[in-house]
């Protein structure tokens, strides 16, 4: 088994630096050089058994996903990421490192994201992996809060939603590239990538905002996954779009004077509505309360 040196020696022959990293993996600390004044920080960690079951995905599957739910974060700022850092825990004797760091290199390559560093540990536990993605503010439009929904906007979603366990939840696919030409194109009031759950997600776009929202039932975008995921459940595949989280498709806010530009972009399906207060959604004509649950980890 290769040990935490050999490791690092993987890392550095894999870096491929970029115009704004002026130090890469190597010594004590990276360096980059940023292009604008400020910086976005975000960083996600998966577990063993709660995030992944390596016996059944493999340990390139945990090194995509690893890397993409960070990502998805930028995308859900509207962000351009611009480096990574990785820290990982393996299990003693176990032999993963080659295809987790050529998972983890699948996912920022696409993007054009170096990993300029991190650090590795083994322990007598489960696997751990930890990313940060540092990023930029979209030149555009500034970074994209979950606080900046008014009242009259329009709200859309990027892609179908639901039964993401099937197999999706371990290929996430950041919206990265759509991010930042809605960015480019339309006034972006309020954004999120839905991890928790569709209803639950843009549930916290209303609550950092402090307004509400009613969703239309027949508009809402079902993945296929979800219609198959119902005929084992028992719940409907609405209720499986709704709640299901792990799709990383974003839900954001325009102002309604750009809602019929932005559906017929083709970028994403308008779903509802913000308004004033109260979480709804409109079905069979009439409307009832959204009670969301989506997904939460356990503390």
């Amino acid at each position: 088994m290769p040990g935490e040196f050999e490791l690092i020696h993987r890392i550095r022959r894999s870096y491929l630096p970029t115009p704004a990293v002026r130090l890469g993996p190597g010594d004590d600390c990276g360096m980059l050089l940023p292009r604008t004044r400020a910086t976005l920080l975000t960083t996600d960690m998966l577990t063993e058994g709660v995030d992944f079951i390596l016996e059944e995905c493999g340990p390139r599957a945990v090194g995509r996903k690893a890397m993409a739910v960070n990502l998805s974060d930028i995308a859900a700022m509207a962000g351009i990421p611009t480096a990574a850092l990785v820290s990982v825990a393996i299990p003693q004797g176990m032999n993963v490192s080659n295809e987790l760091m050529a998972g983890l290199r699948e996912v920022a390559d696409e993007f054009g994201v170096p990993i300029v560093g991190g650090d590795t540990n083994s322990w007598n536990g489960g696997l751990v992996v930890n990313v940060v993605v540092l990023g930029e503010p979209n030149p555009h439009s500034g970074p994209v809060l979950r606080s900046g929904a008014k009242v009259g906007d329009a709200v859309f979603v990027t892609g179908p939603c639901g039964g993401s366990i099937l197999g999706r939840h371990l290929k996430p696919k950041p919206r990265i590239r759509e991010a930042v030409e809605l960015a480019r194109r339309f006034r972006l009031h309020s954004m999120i990538d839905v991890s928790d759950g569709l209803g639950a997600d843009l549930g916290h776009i209303l609550e950092e905002s402090g307004v509400g929202a009613v969703l239309d039932a027949n508009a809402i975008p079902i993945h296929a996954n979800a219609k198959e995921l119902a005929k084992q459940t028992g719940r409907t595949p609405l209720d499986h779009a709704l709640n299901d989280g792990e799709d990383f498709e974003l839900v954001f806010t325009v102002p309604a004077s750009e809602a019929e530009e932005v559906a017929a972009s083709g970028l994403a399906i308008r779903i509802g509505e913000i308004q004033s207060a109260g979480y709804e959604i409109h079905r069979d004509g009439h409307r009832e309360p959204l009670v969301s649950r989506g997904w939460q980890h356990v503390l």
